[in-house]
C-alpha cells in the first residue's frame, strides 16, 4: 500500500511512520522517514506480511499508521485503512495412543487440530480391511474454530472373539472427511488378545485328559471285584448247612422305651448395643459399634484403577467441590464434573493424572478486597506425581469461589487441555497448552471477579 504526504507548512519538516494496532507487528514502512520542504509532496510504500497461522484472522483487519512531525509533533495525525487477509485452511491429526490392546474392545482418542484461520466443520468415520472392527466415534461431527483443537473418543469392537491362541493385530483407521476435500486418514493398530491365553488351554486340555483317564481306569477296575463276589457269596451259601447241635441265638435286648435326652448346649446371651433398654442384670451393659463412614473416592482412585487396565495409556482424573453439595464423584478424560444451570459456583479442584509424569498448578480465585475487579492467585502452587492427588482452591466453608486455574503436566511426556463453563457465560472453547512454543502451562477460566466456574473438563 503506497501513502501519500504532503507538507502544507512553512518549514522544512521530517515525519517519522510508525504502524499501530493489531497488524503494526506485520507491517513494515519503506522508508521510516521522509524529509520534506513546504507545499511538497512525498510517498511511503506500505508492506503487509501476515503469518499463515490462526491468528491471521481471515476477512477484513484495521491497520494505521502514526506519522509523527519533528518540527510541530502536535500536529500527529493517524491514517486508517482495511486489510483483508484471504481464508485458507489446514487440519492436521493424531491417534492418542496410535496402538490399543483390549480383548473386546479398544479405546483410542483422535486430536483434530485446526492450523487455519477459519472454521473448520468434519465428520468422522472408521474402516479397516475385511470389515474385521466396528465403530463408535463420539461425536462423529465437530466444528473447530481456528487455533483449536477437538478431542474425539472412538471405541473399536472386534466382530469374532479369539477364546485361544496368540494376539492378532488388527490395523484400522479413522477418517476426517470435509466437504470438497480428499478425506484426512490416520492409521493405527488394534492388537485384539485371546479371551485365554495358550498356556492356560495347554493345561486345561492336560487337566482334562488326565481326568478322562481317571475316570476309565475307576471304572475298568470296578467292574471285575462286583462281578466276582456275586458267585463268591453263592457259592458260601450254598455249601453251608445248619448244625443241628447249634443253639439258637439269643434274640436282641428290646430298646428302652425312655427317651435318651440331647445333649445341652451352653448358649451365652447376646448383648443388646442398641438404644433399647437392656435387663439391667449381672454385666457392665452392651459395647458400643463405632460407625465408620466408607472411604471417599478421589481423583487418584479414579486414575489408578484406569492405569492398571492401560499401563501404557495416558488419563487424566477429576472432581469439583460444589458449593453446597461437596465433592462430586470423580469423572476422566474429558467428562463434565460439576453442575450447570444451579447457580452452584466451584470452590476447589481435585485432579490425578497417569502416563505423563504428574502435574501441577494454582487455583485463581474470587478476591473481596479487589481494587481493579479482578482475583488473585492462591500460593503456593501444588504438584503431584503420576497417580497421585493434586488440590487446587479451598473446599473449607465460606471459601472463596474459583474464578479460575492454571495447569500443566510434564512437557516431555504430553499436554493438557481444559474447557471450563463459566457462570451467565456457558462453555468456552478448549484449549491446551503448548509446551513446545514454551507456554508449559495453560489457563482456564477468567480474571473477572464477578464470573466464576460451574463444571470443568479435562484430557491429556
Amino acid at each position: 500500500m503506497r501513502l501519500r504526504l504532503r507538507n502544507t507548512g512553512d518549514v522544512v519538516d521530517e515525519y517519522r511512520f510508525e504502524p499501530v494496532g493489531d497488524l503494526a507487528p506485520w507491517t513494515t514502512v519503506e522508508p521510516q522517514s521522509l524529509r520534506l520542504y513546504p507545499g511538497t509532496t512525498g510517498s511511503v510504500d506500505l508492506v503487509f506480511a501476515p503469518p499463515r497461522t490462526p491468528d491471521a484472522t481471515a476477512g477484513p483487519n484495521a491497520y494505521a499508521v502514526r506519522i509523527s512531525p519533528t518540527e510541530h509533533p502536535e500536529a500527529t495525525t493517524v491514517p486508517e485503512g482495511n486489510l483483508t487477509i484471504t481464508p485458507f485452511t489446514e487440519v492436521r491429526a493424531e491417534l492418542v495412543p496410535p496402538t490399543v490392546k483390549g480383548r473386546f474392545r479398544g479405546r483410542p482418542k483422535l486430536a483434530v487440530d485446526n492450523l487455519g484461520n477459519t472454521k473448520v466443520t468434519a465428520s468422522l468415520s472408521g474402516s479397516d480391511n475385511g470389515d474385521q472392527l466396528s465403530y463408535d466415534i463420539h461425536p462423529s461431527n465437530v466444528q473447530i474454530e481456528p487455533g483449536r483443537a477437538v478431542f474425539v473418543k472412538a471405541t473399536l469392537k472386534p466382530r469374532q472373539i479369539i477364546w485361544f491362541g496368540s494376539k492378532e493385530e488388527r490395523p484400522y483407521a479413522l477418517a476426517v472427511k470435509r466437504s470438497g476435500v480428499t478425506p484426512l486418514d490416520v492409521d493405527g493398530t488394534y492388537v485384539q488378545r485371546s479371551f485365554l491365553p495358550g498356556w492356560l488351554a495347554t493345561s486345561l486340555g492336560i487337566l482334562l485328559a488326565l481326568a478322562i483317564t481317571f475316570v476309565t481306569l475307576w471304572i475298568a477296575y470296578k467292574r471285575p471285584v462286583a462281578s466276582a463276589a456275586t458267585p463268591l457269596e453263592e457259592a458260601a451259601i450254598s455249601t453251608l448247612e445248619p448244625s443241628p447241635s447249634a443253639p439258637a441265638s439269643a434274640p436282641p435286648a428290646p430298646a428302652s422305651s425312655e427317651p435318651v435326652a440331647p445333649p445341652q448346649a451352653t448358649v451365652e446371651p447376646e448383648t443388646d448395643s442398641g438404644d433399647g433398654g437392656g435387663d439391667g442384670g449381672s454385666g457392665g451393659g452392651g459395647s458400643e459399634e463405632t460407625e465408620q463412614k466408607p472411604k471417599q473416592r478421589t481423583a487418584a482412585t479414579a486414575v489408578q484403577q484406569l492405569a492398571a487396565n492401560d499401563p501404557d495409556g495416558k488419563h487424566i482424573c477429576y472432581r469439583a467441590f460444589v458449593a453446597g453439595k461437596g465433592w462430586t464423584e470423580p469423572e476422566c478424560d474429558g467428562d463434565m464434573a460439576g453442575t450447570v444451570g444451579e447457580n452452584r459456583p466451584l470452590t476447589a479442584l481435585n485432579v490425578a493424572v497417569s502416563g505423563v509424569s504428574g502435574t501441577a498448578g494454582a487455583a485463581f480465585v474470587h478476591n473481596p478486597e479487589s481494587t481493579n475487579g479482578q482475583g488473585h492467585y492462591v500460593e503456593p502452587w501444588a504438584s503431584a506425581p503420576d497417580g497421585s492427588n493434586n488440590y487446587f482452591g479451598d473446599s473449607k466453608k465460606d471459601a472463596p469461589n474459583l474464578l479460575g486455574f492454571t495447569i500443566n503436566v510434564d512437557s516431555g511426556r504430553g499436554a493438557v487441555c481444559q474447557t471450563v463453563r463459566q457462570h451467565d457465560r456457558g462453555w468456552q472453547n478448549m484449549a491446551c497448552d503448548k509446551p513446545n512454543e514454551g507456554e508449559g502451562f495453560i489457563f482456564g477460566g477468567t480474571l473477572d471477579n464477578g464470573v466464576w466456574l460451574e463444571a470443568v473438563k479435562f484430557t491429556v
